[in-house]
């Protein structure tokens, strides 16, 4: 699918996201790439779950926001995660510096977020005390799973340009592998991926979305039996 080059486009809360020209997608809200990752990822999903260690599965790595904002969550909260995260085309670690968000989140940080995009692939690497990162190279409509997942960070490209990554199969696959009280997040707010998300076992909410940015966002939640 990507055989081009990303384009850098700011966002209007300043931040950066990068636009496939050729998709016609961008990787982030134009409303707010960063407001975007902490309302719909760090907000809704990972401060709703308080456990001392958490199991996170994220759905496409891309620029590494939501990796960097939730590494420096962990450090704040002292929990450890356990971070796995899928993308079949990862960018080049100057692709996502070019992007400067340390700059933006907190520029102290800014060897953390190059140590995020220089871990090797398919193999676990601790990076922080708090933070294991496992980055893999994979399909999601072809991957397995060997553990349940606290939070997921479902962030694929818009049902319109990846509609295989959002079929009712792949959401009974995520549910099936969410522990119990376990909660996925989306900005997708669509009324068919809705009733996918239930039909799969989610307790889907509609959130208030973003400052500045969508209207709403879902959230699904696996009901603790």
């Amino acid at each position: 699918m990507q055989a081009e080059k990303p384009v850098i486009e700011l966002t209007a809360d300043g931040s950066a996201t990068l636009f496939l020209p050729g998709l016609n997608e961008h990787y982030h809200s134009v409303k707010g790439a960063l407001a975007e990752s902490l309302h719909v990822y760090i907000e809704s999903a990972l401060r709703r779950i308080e456990k001392p260690e958490i199991s996170l599965l994220e759905v496409g790595f891309g620029t590494g926001l939501n990796t960097f904002l939730s590494c420096l969550e962990a450090a704040r909260r002292h929990i450890a995660i356990h971070y796995t995260t899928l993308e079949l085309f990862p960018l080049s670690c100057q692709e996502a510096e070019a992007l400067h968000y340390p700059d933006s989140v907190s520029p102290q940080h800014a060897a953390l977020f190059r140590a995020l995009h220089t871990a090797r692939w398919d193999t676990p690497e601790e990076i922080t005390p708090y933070f294991t990162l496992y980055k893999r190279q994979e399909d999601l409509t072809c991957c397995t799973f060997d553990r349940l997942y606290d939070v997921i960070y479902f962030d694929a490209f818009a049902p319109e340009k990846q509609p295989e990554l959002w079929e009712e199969s792949i959401f009974r696959n995520l549910f099936e592998h969410t522990a119990a009280g376990g909660v996925l997040t989306t900005y997708c707010a669509k009324g068919e991926v809705r009733r996918r998300l239930q039909r799969a076992g989610f307790q889907v909410e509609r959130l208030a979305g973003p400052p500045g940015g969508k209207r709403e966002i879902l959230r699904g939640s696996k009901p603790i039996i």
